[in-house]
């Protein structure tokens, strides 16, 4: 309920600040919901049939749109592993090389591929997200136990506090994307 509370309270700011002016409704908007690389996100979330607003929200839950952002072992603006972005970059015909998750275009190629696989994988964008935060293993295990899955094919619940928080952040991330842009 707080976390709710911190994205409406944030959304109310926005909203008053356009009310009051251009400015300070960009300068907040920049600062709480940034919007870079608009054209990169739109070509290959169409090209991947993503909804553009989920990758907007994946990249600032993942990244704040930082394409040098390092979290352990991801990088770039849709934090993308080096495993990850070898398997990827064989998929899509593509020469790999360590740092071309840091560049801004291949990273959210990549980073849609990834998530449009998993999307069609999995049949649902929650558990999708899921399994881009824990990984393809964690979730297919979680949809084996009948505590997380009722049918094998959706989860009920997400034992990692982490991914459970991360896949609610990503969905209100959506809703305040899609209001603001």
């Amino acid at each position: 309920m707080k976390n709710i509370k911190k994205y409406v309270w944030l959304l109310a700011v926005v909203l008053l600040a356009a009310a009051g002016g251009g400015i300070l409704y960009g300068k907040v908007l920049d600062r709480f919901f940034p919007l870079k690389y608009e054209e990169h996100i739109e070509r290959y979330s169409k090209e991947y049939k993503l909804d553009k607003y989920l990758v907007m929200s994946v990249i600032r839950a993942e990244s704040r749109f930082n394409h040098t952002a390092h979290s352990g072992i991801a990088r770039g603006l849709m934090q993308i592993t080096d495993d990850t972005a070898k398997w990827i970059a064989t998929q899509l015909g593509m020469e790999y090389f360590p740092d071309m998750v840091e560049e801004p275009e291949t990273n959210i190629k990549m980073g849609c591929y990834y998530l449009s696989y998993l999307t069609k994988h999995y049949g649902s964008v929650e558990t999708a997200l899921a399994a881009y935060n824990a990984g393809m293993g964690n979730v297919s295990s979680w949809l084996a136990d009948s505590r997380y899955s009722k049918d094998g094919k959706t989860l009920s619940d997400v034992p990692y506090g982490e991914t459970k928080r991360y896949v609610e952040r990503v969905k209100k991330l959506v809703f305040i994307y899609k209001k603001l842009y």
